[in-house]
């Protein structure tokens, strides 16, 4: 059943200070609801400075014990201080609670943050000179006021007290001086309805408020009265004008915008790993991010001890997403990627392999193929028994005995370096034995200076010798009967021929590594010693990684939880996973939770239908994405006249970044990496200036030169997509270049312009290339126009209001 579209939210002409000044819907009074509205905003900014003042201001000299209690306490503060910081593009509160009653300290921020973010009591927020708050708010059911319309009587009118009744819903908890809170932390158990709630199921909620922001500036509000059976259920027009909104610079938080599915990931339990597959512009990468918040929120104690960690495809994506979480004030959470993960000092990652080679070491069998290799030096039977002598006296280990010791602890499993600890402590506890049948009586201590005996050192480094990961790796990968021995059975030759250096090195310092041997290192080295594990991890572009990759995330949260984004019709990597199952079966999460997000907020109707052409040849079993965007979206696509090569192709491409670049927002022009120098040298050559993935766009330069392979994960308002044959050309296999064409074709949030001189792959077009031109097929600045759908007007005010929600698109 289609929603009707909403009304039009309640704006002021222009921005105007937050001290309660006139406006349209005001009458000019200074006292409408949007002017008081304004005024509980100004002073919970006050509030927030005072409570950021408080804590600069403590004082621990004499309260920490030693120096490093101290520092403990001093990183603290200076946390605390950070997440308190009153960011100009985050406004404190986007929305409003209105209950039907009161909602007990029991419930209203129960799981609240334990720790720097806490809390400050948890009754009814107050408000500043508001008394229809008292009453429940402006238009509520009984008022005979439509929604965002003036004041009136409400229920509860004449109660005089709004306490556990009115709830203003922010990025993070805000306190008067009292300890009363004046805006609620979105993830308090009082916000969830907010995102929740509906019409069907309004969760004793009178009344639903969003609020509105220009440049900071809140302008406008739009209510809905859940509990009101005579109010027909209404669309979000400033819920889709934030869908629409440019975007300009690194992501933004949506935390405004968050939908039911999405907020049921958001909030699911710590103790269990879910999984979420999305397709483009779902928000599967906001979902994850907002969970971190979420959960650093509801198990702060517990996750400031065990660390959180956002593992995301390169360092282009991270430095996108790198404010999200400090906008929501959480500043604790570790970002970085798999190769970083994994780097170690003695493997420098400067070499590159082949896509068999690199197939090959991230295949799950390698974990036992290193196994065997770890374990390879291992002689259970010295070449003679184990003497140790103590004062006058020598007491002797025959070889026998050793070789059973060291057959039971191989047969135990064990980690390398943990067995080979025992192993002494296991040859020294044979010593007191034959100690204490002579009537000694040794104790724990002898038996420590047993085990560091040097005729004890001497026997286990013969029969289990210590063992270096890197050294290790590189006699694998280096001496062919080696390696040969330890994969018999597992790899075939060709297997083994493709991952061994034509040109062993010398040494570990002079060995090219890859960045998939860099992950076999990481491998053995946790078969020698455990990895520590961490509380929760957040692993983003999950489709690309290898089995081997799987291990090395897995090992980071063996015995905490982790979050897994990422879309199969995406995987752009030889080995990229076929499967969910089968990838958290590698995590070591087999059984975990898999959510599918398929309605998008990003992408526009007629582009993720476009792209979506592919899915049947790229991943067949997936459910096509849906797109809730009002706006079709600007779609074309445009050929040159001339041949690949000519410079024609160059020519269009600029054309139509210029094009682009008329209109609101950031632009990015996505190409195969092959053909970014030229297109480099175009546009400097037609004085467009430009930016790389990563860097920050700002009002003066807004166009970015993307290298295929390094789109995934970003968005720009305007894609200009060259050459889509030479993206699917530049990957070793078509499916792999189809889906990296898929991910190019995906990245536009308004507007999508495929410019080519070659045919468009066979996929894509399937016979109906130009069905997309909305009735003409034309000339255009020396190229043919294969096909044209123009949406609204994207530029300042073309979509009739300026005004929208704050926050990120979901």
């Amino acid at each position: 059943m289609s929603v009707p579209p909403a009304p039009e939210p309640v704006p002021v002409p222009a921005p105007e200070p937050a001290s309660g000044s006139s406006s349209s819907s005001d009458s000019g009074s200074g006292s409408g609801p949007l002017a008081r509205e304004r005024a509980h905003l100004a002073a919970s900014r006050a509030a927030l400075r005072a409570m950021r003042a408080d804590a600069e201001a403590l004082d621990i000299r004499d309260v920490a014990a030693n120096w490093v209690n101290a520092e403990v306490l001093a990183s603290g503060i200076e946390a605390r201080i950070a997440s308190l910081a009153d960011l100009a593009h985050a406004p404190l509160f986007f929305g409003r609670l209105d209950y039907g009653h009161p909602v007990g300290e029991d419930t209203a921020e129960a799981d609240g943050p334990h720790g720097t973010s806490g809390t400050g009591g948890t009754g009814g927020t107050r408000t500043t000179g508001d008394p229809d708050a008292v009453r429940g708010g402006e238009g509520a059911p009984g008022s005979g006021l439509g929604p965002g319309s003036g004041s009136g009587p409400g229920p509860g009118s004449g109660s005089g007290d709004a306490s556990g009744r009115t709830f203003y819903i922010g990025r993070r908890h805000v306190h008067d001086a009292d300890g009363d809170p004046m805006v609620v932390d979105w993830r308090a158990p009082v916000s969830q309805p907010f995102y929740r709630a509906s019409k069907k199921d309004p969760q004793d909620v009178l009344l639903r408020r969003r609020f509105g922001y220009t440049r900071g500036e809140l302008t406008a509000y739009e209510d809905e009265h859940l509990s009101d059976p005579q109010e027909a259920e209404r669309a979000s027009a400033l819920l889709q004008a934030e869908i629409e909104r440019p975007r300009v610079g690194p992501m933004r938080d949506i935390v405004a915008t968050i939908q039911p599915e999405q907020d049921e990931i958001v909030r699911a339990g710590l103790d269990g790993t879910v999984c979420v597959q999305g397709a483009p512009g779902t928000g599967k990468t906001a979902v994850g991010l907002h969970r971190v918040a979420y959960l650093l929120y509801a198990h702060r104690e517990r996750l400031s001890r065990t660390g959180t960690l956002v593992i995301g495809p390169n360092d282009s994506f991270l430095r996108y997403i790198e404010q999200v979480l400090p906008a929501l004030g959480e500043v604790a959470a570790r970002q970085t990627t798999v190769e970083g993960l994994v780097a170690r000092p003695d493997v420098p990652v400067r070499g590159v392999d082949t896509a068999e080679a690199a197939r090959v070491k991230g295949d799950a069998r390698m974990a036992e193929v290193l196994r065997r290799a770890v374990r390879a030096g291992v002689r259970p039977l010295p070449d003679e028994p184990c003497v140790v002598v103590r004062g006058s006296r020598r007491w002797r280990v025959p070889a026998y005995e050793i070789e059973e010791l060291v057959r039971e602890l191989l047969a135990r499993d064990m980690r390398y370096g943990a067995a080979r600890e025992a192993l002494h402590q296991r040859i020294a506890h044979a010593v007191l034995v034959r100690m204490e049948q002579a009537g000694e009586a040794p104790d724990d201590r002898v038996q420590d200076a047993v085990a560091r005996n040097a005729a004890v050192k001497a026997v286990v480094k013969q029969v289990w010798p210590a063992v270096d990961p890197a050294k290790l790796v590189l006699r694998l990968l280096s001496d062919a009967e080696f390696l040969a021995a330890q994969a018999e059975g597992l790899l075939t030759e060709d297997e083994q021929r493709a991952i061994l250096w034509d040109k062993p090195p010398r040494g570990v310092k002079s060995a090219k590594w890859s960045a998939a041997d860099a992950v076999l290192v990481d491998e053995a080295a946790d078969l020698v010693q455990r990895t520590p594990s961490l509380g929760h991890v957040v692993l983003d572009e999950a489709q690309d990684l290898s089995a081997m990759q799987y291990r090395a995330v897995g090992r980071r949260c063996s015995t905490g939880s982790a979050t897994v984004l990422g879309d199969l019709a995406q995987g752009t990597t030889p080995w990229a996973t076929e499967s969910w199952e089968a990838a958290l079966e590698h995590l070591g999460k087999p059984g975990a939770v898999v959510e599918e997000l398929t309605e998008g907020f990003r992408v526009p109707r007629e582009v993720i239908a476009y792209a979506s052409r592919l899915l049947p040849v790229i991943a067949p079993g997936l459910t096509p994405a849906t797109s809730v965007r009002e706006s079709p979206g600007d779609f074309s696509v445009r050929r040159a006249d001339g041949t690949p090569g000519d410079g024609d192709l160059d020519h269009l491409v600029v054309d139509a970044c210029r094009r682009a670049l008329e209109h609101e927002g950031s632009v990015g022009l996505i190409a195969a990496d092959a053909r970014v120098p030229a297109l480099r040298t175009a546009l400097e050559a037609a004085g467009l200036p430009f930016l790389a993935p990563g860097e920050e766009t700002s009002a003066t330069v807004r166009l970015t030169l993307v290298p295929a392979t390094l789109a995934k994960g970003l968005e720009y308002d305007y894609v200009v997509l060259d050459e889509p044959a030479a993206v699917v050309a530049g990957e070793p296999d078509t499916r792999t270049g189809l889906r990296r064409l898929y991910v190019s074709l995906t990245r536009a949030v308004s507007g999508l312009a495929v410019v080519h001189a070659e045919p468009l792959p066979a996929a894509l077009s399937d016979g109906h290339e130009g069905e997309w031109s909305g009735g003409h097929d034309n000339e255009d600045q020396g190229g043919r126009e294969d096909a044209r759908l123009d949406g609204p007007g994207r530029g300042p005010g073309g979509d009739g209001s300026s005004t929208a929600l704050t926050g990120q698109s979901v």
